[in-house]
């Protein structure tokens, strides 16, 4: 907050803006926007398959679920282009209500769907248009502030801070795994399908607002816009920066691959699998999640001190070689009763959390100041349409006709085109280096 001053009069009561207030705005905004993402994610599991596509066998309407879900995924990347030209014209406020409001209107509107038997294939398809909504939306989120947060970290400290943001991923399953196992606990399974599952989504368009209003009073301060304008955080022309960027955007679109494949190997997967697999209730394992997305939130929490003592490329490159590892045996134990399903969730829970607190910093770091804004941007969206869009579905997919063992090839692969990536960016840096000294 600003107070006035006189002419040739020193503001000495000038708002300082500190790297902790940042953070406060980026928690609350990627916890909201990762709420909204596992409330979906949830329903594609317990809700949309009897919702939408009763017609076909449980398996069937789960992976045709899984197959919605991903599009958000793919029109991400289109969303950020067209509020990327709302961000230039209008402003950075302007583009945020809009897309937080398309958000959870989306959101919203999903808990009105009508079932198949009142409306037919036309669930299904309202489905995809509100998810294609959602996606779309998504894209224009971004706000430019764990970029910010990471300019203005302390020296020393950039690991640190660059892993506040990710906590709201795990926070946000927490609270969307814990609504949902409290309706489907006391709720009886017809009232649930009937209404119980609707609340949740509403639950999402509220804490929309809330976010919305708390990330506003940060970014259309006058502080905060003097700050992303010295320090160049403004969005370029996609066009410019695929131009300009284009090696960066690449490389830093694969290196996350093995992150995000677990990111959704360890939330969504499981839970499919164990409802079309196992006698386990949904609310059993939703409570196993919860318990493993705290050990989540303490490996994002470890890994800032960790990458600021060896480095983010080298704590992200070990985990990589973990990833690898842990798809050779983990996704077996799923079938190996409650304390298998821990182990497997725990596991991949801290594994997850210890390169997912450093893969947005990583990708953030790569690009020159001027094109950050945009270019951070746009490699997100790529990284979690290659990663993560489909791995529920080829995981599912997979597991079901070769067994569970097999769906660990989807996380091998992932792990070794982000070794790929990472070797070539070093390689990159290297030659940079030499080439200078020449």
């Amino acid at each position: 907050m600003t107070t006035t001053t006189h002419p040739g009069q020193p503001d000495t009561h000038r708002h300082t803006i500190a790297p902790g207030e940042i953070a406060i705005g980026v928690i609350i905004g990627r916890t909201s926007e990762y709420f909204d993402f596992f409330v979906y994610a949830i329903a594609s599991v317990l809700v949309f398959p009897k919702l939408a596509f009763p017609h076909v066998e449980p398996l069937i309407g789960t992976l045709y679920s899984f197959a919605v879900f991903a599009l958000a995924f793919i029109a991400r990347p289109f969303g950020s282009a067209l509020f990327t030209l709302f961000d230039r014209r209008y402003g950075r406020e302007i583009k945020l209500t809009i897309a937080l409001f398309m958000l959870g209107g989306s959101t919203a509107s999903i808990a009105f769907l009508p079932n198949y038997a009142t409306i037919g294939a036309w669930a299904g398809t309202l489905l995809c248009i509100l998810r294609i909504g959602q996606g779309i939306a998504l894209g224009g989120t971004w706000d430019g502030l764990p970029s910010l947060l990471s300019l203005n970290a302390p020296a020393g400290q950039r690991g640190w801070y660059a892993m506040i943001p990710q906590l709201g991923a795990p926070l946000g399953l927490i609270v969307a795994s814990g609504l949902f196992a409290f309706f489907y606990a006391t709720l009886s399974p017809e009232d649930f399908l009937d209404w119980g599952w609707r609340y949740p989504f509403f639950v999402a368009f509220a804490i929309n607002v809330v976010a919305l209003f708390s990330r506003l009073r940060i970014v259309a301060t006058p502080e905060y816009a003097e700050l992303f304008q010295t320090q160049e955080l403004q969005p370029t022309p996609i066009k410019e920066t695929v131009r300009e960027q284009g090696r960066n955007i690449i490389i830093g679109s694969f290196a996350p691959l093995a992150t995000f494949a677990l990111f959704h190997m360890v939330t969504v997967f499981p839970l499919a699998w164990v409802v079309l697999e196992t006698n386990e209730t949904p609310v059993q394992f939703l409570i196993i999640e919860i318990i493993s997305a705290l050990f989540g939130v303490a490996a994002i929490a470890a890994s800032g001190p960790i990458a600021d003592r060896f480095g983010r490329r080298n704590l992200i490159a070990v985990c990589a070689m973990g990833i690898a590892i842990y798809s050779g045996y983990a996704p077996q134990l799923l079938n190996a009763g409650n304390t298998g399903e821990i182990a497997y969730m725990i596991g991949g829970f801290i594994l997850l959390g210890l390169t997912f607190g450093q893969v947005s910093g990583a990708v953030n770091s790569a690009f020159p100041i001027q094109y950050r804004y945009t270019g951070a941007a746009l490699t997100s969206d790529l990284a979690w349409l290659f990663g993560a869009g489909f791995a529920p579905f080829v995981a599912l997919g997979i597991a079901s006709l070769f067994g569970l063992a097999a769906s660990g090839v989807y996380l091998l692969s992932g792990a070794i085109c982000s070794l790929i990536a990472l070797w070539i960016n070093l390689e990159g840096i290297r030659r940079g280096t030499q080439e200078s000294k020449d």
